[in-house]
């Protein structure tokens, strides 16, 4: 037992003015044939050395008696469950409706019902992916009011785009599972940390910095350190695409959190022309990657986009990958650039 607190009032145990401790218990239970222990709230009474649940107390002590079964078989807590519908800033009525399970289902899940596996499975994905609580939404559009919508509706885009980081690192890193040594990736693991560094070095230092310039650049960069120290700077794998070296996850990699650029319509064409985020620093480039990155920039950066194509097809390296192939760190021995 353990004292929280002492208040002098009238003790429903012995019907006496006295002092009455709130205290902490450890209980145990069983429940659906798993034993729990948690930790339950009485009034106690030192005249006769009795305890009192209040009304209050009885609801909070099964509900903890509850989730200590949840911790128990790996289901979310009440508390994890209110934490995503205050994520989402929504009524527990209105998840109930996006969630089609009912009007008081989340009342329930938080005050003394615990939820099924499949709706705990539900409710999992909506803590991890805001997309899917968007798109739940919007087929949810109808059951509940116009202006309730529209500010779930502005909160979760809000979450979605901030952690929409997040999700690009892991399609990158999804993409690169299939990468490793020193022939793919140069010998190290894939640091997107250095590559958005990389790419706002480089927009620092060199103009009209465009998107074919930049695969190219951060090639030689990372095969002249490999030729120089035996290992790459970003562990981005390369393939031989027909204008050039070409990182594996480009696509997302240009949307990476710390990466900017314009876009520029020619015709039907899209040109994406780099600049360095304001306030750039280096996180983690150290000073050889820096010097190797430097002699890149002096011999490449004030070549055009054909003539650096044309720089790259007569590498050694180029031409001994097959297309659409990853090109071989191996073969940066022999590359032009020193």
């Amino acid at each position: 037992m353990k004292k929280i607190i002492s208040e002098r009032k009238l003790c429903l145990i012995c019907m006496e003015e006295h002092d009455v401790d709130k205290v902490e218990v450890i209980e145990y239970e069983i429940f659906k044939d798993q034993e729990v222990t948690f930790t339950a709230d009485y009034e106690y009474c030192p005249v006769t050395d009795e305890y009192l649940e209040t009304e209050d107390m009885i609801r909070s002590n099964s509900l903890a008696m509850k989730d200590a079964y949840r911790r128990k078989v790996g289901l979310l807590t009440s508390e994890e469950i209110i934490s995503i519908r205050q994520k989402y800033g929504v009524s527990q009525k209105d998840f109930s409706e996006i969630l089609n399970w009912g009007g008081a289902t989340i009342a329930r899940y938080e005050s003394h019902q615990v939820q099924s596996r499949v709706h705990d499975n539900v409710l999992r994905k909506l803590k991890e992916d805001p997309k899917w609580f968007l798109e739940m939404l919007k087929q949810a559009e109808g059951r509940i009011s116009d202006r309730a919508y529209n500010k779930y509706y502005q909160l979760a885009k809000e979450q979605y785009s901030r952690e929409q980081n997040k999700y690009l690192i892991d399609s990158i890193k999804a993409i690169y599972t299939r990468y490793e040594g020193e022939e793919e990736t140069g010998g190290v693991a894939l640091n997107l940390t250095k590559v958005v560094d990389m790419i706002n070095y480089l927009a620092t230092k060199v103009n009209n910095l465009h998107k074919v310039k930049l695969m190219k650049m951060l090639w030689y960069s990372d095969a002249l350190h490999f030729k120089r120290y035996g290992k790459a700077i970003s562990g981005l794998a390369y393939s031989a695409l027909p204008m050039g070296a070409v990182p594996e996850g480009h696509e997302q990699i240009m949307l990476l959190e710390g990466v900017s650029f314009d876009t520029t319509f020619y015709g039907d064409k899209i040109a994406y022309r780099f600049y360095p985020v304001p306030g750039f620093e280096i996180k983690e480039l150290n000073q050889s990657e820096i010097d190797t990155m430097d002699q890149v920039i002096s011999g490449l950066g004030n070549l055009n986009t054909e003539e650096i194509i044309n720089k790259m097809h007569e590498e050694e390296a180029y031409q001994c990958t097959g297309s659409n192939c990853v090109i071989p760190f191996s073969l940066a021995a022999k590359l032009a650039l020193e």
